[in-house]
C-alpha cells in the first residue's frame, strides 16, 4: 500500500508526468507572447506619433527666399 503511495505522487510530479507538464509549459508559453505582444502594442501606443508640429522655418531658407 506504501507503493502505491508513492506512485500517486510520483504522477503528479512536474518533472515525471509530461502530460501536465508540457499542458502547463504551453500556456505559459502562450502567456507570455500575449503578454509581449500587449507590452509591444502598449509601448507603441505610448510612442505614437502625435501629429505634424509647428515648426517656423526661417524666411530665407524657404523655397521662394526673401532676404532682408
Amino acid at each position: 500500500m506504501d507503493q502505491h503511495i508513492e506512485n500517486d505522487y510520483r504522477d503528479k510530479d512536474f518533472k515525471r508526468n509530461w502530460v501536465n507538464s508540457s499542458v502547463f509549459l504551453f500556456y505559459l508559453q502562450v502567456f507570455c507572447i500575449v503578454a509581449f505582444v500587449l507590452g509591444g502594442c502598449f509601448s507603441l501606443y505610448k510612442h505614437r506619433y502625435k501629429g505634424k508640429p509647428e515648426v517656423e522655418v526661417p524666411a530665407n531658407t524657404q523655397y521662394t527666399p526673401q532676404y532682408k
